[in-house]
């Protein structure tokens, strides 16, 4: 009988790999902010000058302020304010697993590597609006918007 040849006789080897994701690639998967209902878009879209506080209302929801100075000019603030924070991580590694024997190779051996990555996101937004009404209908609006 002739012998298997000895490198293929004595390697037995398990490779187990898993997700090694670096930091990079997590910060390219992280889920990006979706507009909220309250958004600048809305607002050019809905909000007219001669619209009714009842239609602004149905639009927009309630204001966070209302007001009114000495001239009877109502004013509506609405100031909204959203914070996102995003965490994605993943930790994997290489086992190797080597049997040996016969006379040309000894013994055997194990190695191990592991490594972790992550990242993190964090996203703040907010939006102002102002609208003044006068007799119950919109006079004018201003609004801010920022992302940071």
């Amino acid at each position: 009988m002739k012998p298997i040849p000895t490198l293929l006789a004595c390697i037995l080897s398990t490779l187990y790999l898993t997700g090694c994701t670096s930091a990079a690639q997590h910060q390219k998967n992280l889920p990006q902010a979706e507009e909220k209902k309250m958004t600048v878009g809305i607002v050019q879209a809905e909000i007219r000058e001669g619209m009714s506080q009842a239609d602004v209302a149905t639009a927009l929801g309630s204001p966070n302020l209302v007001t009114k100075d000495k001239d009877g000019i109502e004013t509506w603030i609405y100031d909204k304010v959203s914070t996102e924070y995003a965490y994605s991580s993943s930790t994997g590694g290489i086992s190797t697993l080597i049997l040996g024997g016969g006379r040309d190779v000894a013994g055997g051996g194990f190695g191990n590597y592991s490594r972790s990555s992550g990242a993190t996101a964090s996203t703040q937004r907010t939006l102002t609006i102002i609208i003044k009404f006068k007799e119950n209908t919109v006079k004018e609006y201003t609004y801010h918007a920022s992302s940071f």
